[in-house]
């Protein structure tokens, strides 16, 4: 078994889609307004998924007063600076870092606009 996606209830998958295809390098891979507005994005290797969507039968959870720590979204990230940058200029809030441990890796984590946190990485020894 491998896996297909993760699921996410945010408040606008059509202006999330947009910024992380444009700020990320997701591609949709399928998208619905009905029954609900639904987007399923792919990372760069196509090898897994996020999907998000607006159900009206649950509440979008409140990520702003979620520590990061519970639930983040990580990416492999080769010029963490630069892309840093690149993500506050495009809307994101830095949360923390970017710090360097002691294995090598560098982290940073921050927020996307509708405050789903995310997590650059990059590895001193790569993971995968």
């Amino acid at each position: 078994m491998r896996i297909e996606h993760f699921a996410y209830q945010v408040e606008d998958p059509d202006a999330m889609a947009r910024w992380y295809s444009e700020h990320l390098g997701f591609q949709v891979k399928r998208s619905a307004d009905t029954p609900v507005p639904v987007r399923f994005l792919a990372a760069g290797n196509d090898q897994v998924m996020i999907e998000i969507y607006n159900n009206p039968k649950v509440t979008t959870p409140d990520y702003a007063s979620m520590d990061p720590l519970l639930l983040h979204l990580a990416f492999v990230c080769e010029d963490l600076s630069g892309t840093l940058k690149r993500l506050l200029e495009a809307g994101a809030t830095l949360v923390n870092g970017p710090d360097q441990l002691e294995n090598g890796d560098q982290l940073a984590m921050l927020r996307d606009p509708w405050q789903l946190p995310i997590q650059l990485c990059k590895r001193g020894i790569p993971m995968l």
